[in-house]
């Protein structure tokens, strides 16, 4: 990975909007140098385009394409199987959730993306054993929960060691089955 100049999960989407990377614009590493500032320096000035789309990972998809001829940038889309995100997550059958589930397989991370708003986002990642923030902690802003740890530091006040489970969707991943629990999808079938 040393090589590239930016490093970006894939999105899992196939259209000709995020071609040719199709990078996803949640989770990306980007190295310090002039390719990368120049980059997203032009992000910064394609409000215009951005706006008209109405999508920011559009516009930074064409950027990519523009400036790895334009400057020489090196872009890397990483694998999908060590680097899942909810494209993965939504597709039925999926291998690599099914090896996440029962421990076959650690991914080095998962961005949960491709879902409808954040408060799916958290039960997706409850249920499938992915979430480590005390409730206490979920809606706190920093500066509040620095207040409240008081001398306690944050990362033991609101972090847990172990993920804490909660099911919600018999018809998502989980990492325990969820057999009791509603479907999201009307008529859908037990994940496990």
């Amino acid at each position: 990975y040393s090589k590239f100049d930016v490093l970006f999960q894939d999105d899992g989407a196939r259209s000709l909007r995020y071609a040719p990377y199709s990078a996803n614009s949640g989770f990306y590493f980007a190295r310090q140098n002039s390719r990368t500032r120049h980059l997203f320096t032009s992000l910064l000035y394609s409000g215009d385009f951005i706006a008209k789309t109405g999508s920011h990972q559009q516009a930074l998809s064409a950027l990519l394409a523009e400036h790895s001829s334009l400057t020489g940038l090196t872009v890397k889309t990483l694998n999908t199987h060590d680097f899942p995100g909810g494209w993965n997550y939504h597709r039925k059958g999926n291998p690599t959730l099914r090896e996440m589930m029962t421990n076959k397989h650690v991914p080095v991370i998962f961005h949960m993306c491709w879902t409808k708003n954040k408060d799916d986002k958290l039960r997706y990642l409850k249920q499938i054993g992915q979430w480590h923030v005390h409730e206490k902690c979920e809606k706190d802003n920093f500066v509040d929960m620095v207040d409240r740890s008081g001398e306690e530091p944050i990362s033991t006040s609101c972090c847990a060691a172990d993920p804490i489970i909660t099911c919600f969707y018999r018809d998502k991943p989980s990492i325990v089955p969820c057999k009791d629990s509603p479907p999201i999808d009307k008529g859908a079938k037990s994940w496990w």
